[in-house]
């Protein structure tokens, strides 16, 4: 692959990320609060996917106790229902929070 094919599709990738995050967060006075709780909910989401992988690569490695599954299992749980509610609240979808992670593939 060549140096300038890679740096295309970098570019390409930046101007698809800069293109999300103006569509999330637009200036206009009415659309400000739901396009900025719709980035915030973009980055707890991927935090949330990030660290529910985590935790089920050390579910498989058989690192933590029934209690600690059980504990993460709930967590995870009541972490899901509260962002059914923010988004409830602001008049958000799951393909509102949805970004195009380039070569990793859609968020959600």
């Amino acid at each position: 692959m060549s140096a300038q094919h890679v740096f295309d599709e970098r570019m390409r990738h930046l101007e698809r990320l800069d293109a999300d995050l103006t569509r999330r967060l637009n200036a206009d006075p009415e659309g400000l609060e739901k396009g900025l709780a719709a980035l915030v909910l973009t980055i707890i989401e991927l935090l949330r996917q990030l660290m529910e992988r985590q935790a089920v690569h050390r579910v498989e490695a058989g690192t933590l106790s029934d209690d600690e599954v059980e504990r993460l299992g709930r967590t995870f749980m009541a972490l899901a229902q509260r962002m059914d509610e923010l988004k409830a609240h602001f008049g958000l979808t799951d393909a509102d929070l949805n970004l195009n992670l380039g070569p990793l593939g859609d968020l959600m």
